[in-house]
């Protein structure tokens, strides 16, 4: 893989693919190519597919910018393909991606961390829609899947659980719900930058994340300072236990009325979204690092064995 002709750095970024996350990855994708190529890098954006390793040696990159959201291209999969062809790339590592892409993983390296997160129980996904296995409410989600993709709230007062469709994996994480504030906290290298609270309507869905107006970001959150402290110190924790790299972004639920107590961890995102106004580039931005100069950070973070 050669060094570009040309001065600057080749960089090839990777998006779209073949997750439910496709539309927004190719979102993603887009603004950072458009923010790599105003930073003077050479870019060339490659729709990840079955000839994505062949594509990658046509192109030879210096470095892998990875826009990828979803399976294959955050669960460690695309990045085992980079480390075995030896193209540095972005974000994080094999068994970073694979571990934070399984929830249940993910909840035991936060129990061996000492941080809070919700109780939960894995179930066949025909057990989860026959009976309640644990009392109302609580959430059914994917155990392996990101962006709120295939997510059910079952309310306190439902008589039976939903009916899960065969486009929920075979397992699935039943988890006690947190009533409360949606916060999230991107961490930056060694650096956790800000507190964002979410606003919605309703349930922060896949819908509320990514129309417009489907949600409101408060930058930096309007909460107690014990629970912006605590937000930024476990999200440092989260990052540093799971071994990421690059950025990372981890959502809570804060129950106000238990204080400090009230305050869990949902997941950490390895791959957050990338385009100007999602939740990651804004705290950037708070902190007084722009879109641009954001993506020319990760791509001279870039490395192999990550």
């Amino acid at each position: 893989m050669g060094r570009s002709s040309s001065d600057a750095p080749k960089v090839a970024v990777l998006m779209g693919g073949p997750s439910a996350e496709r539309e927004v990855s190719l979102s993603s994708g887009r603004e950072c190519a458009a923010a790599l190529r105003g930073e003077g890098f050479e870019v060339v954006e490659i729709d990840a597919g079955p000839d994505l390793c062949a594509r990658l040696k046509d192109v030879g990159p210096d470095v892998v910018f990875n826009a990828l959201h979803g399976r294959w291209g955050e669960d460690g999969c695309v990045q085992g393909l980079l480390e075995w062809l030896r193209v540095p790339y972005t974000h994080s590592g094999v068994l970073a991606s694979a571990t934070a892409m399984d929830k249940e993983r993910t909840k035991q390296v936060y129990r061996a961390a000492g941080l809070p997160f919700p109780e939960s129980v894995t179930v066949e996904r025909e057990v989860a829609a026959a009976r309640h296995v644990m009392a109302p409410p609580y959430v059914i989600k994917p155990v392996n899947e990101g962006s709120s993709v295939g997510i059910f709230l079952v309310p306190d007062d439902a008589p039976a659980p939903p009916s899960l469709g065969a486009g929920m994996p075979a397992r699935v994480m039943v988890e006690r719900y947190v009533p409360g504030r949606e916060l999230t906290t991107t961490v930056a290298g060694d650096l956790a930058l800000t507190v964002t609270e979410i606003l919605t309507a309703g349930w922060y869905d896949y819908d509320a994340k990514y129309t417009p107006g489907g949600s409101e970001h408060v930058v930096p959150a309007d909460i107690p300072a014990e629970i912006f402290d605590a937000c930024l110190e476990y999200a440092l924790r989260a990052h540093r236990a799971l071994g990421c790299r690059g950025i990372s972004r981890t959502d809570f639920r804060w129950d106000e009325r238990r204080g400090l107590d009230g305050l869990y961890l949902l997941e950490t995102n390895t791959q957050p979204g990338m385009t100007p106004t999602s939740l990651a580039p804004e705290q950037a931005r708070h902190v007084g690092m722009g879109f641009g100069a954001l993506c020319r950070w990760l791509v001279e973070d870039a490395s192999c064995d990550r």
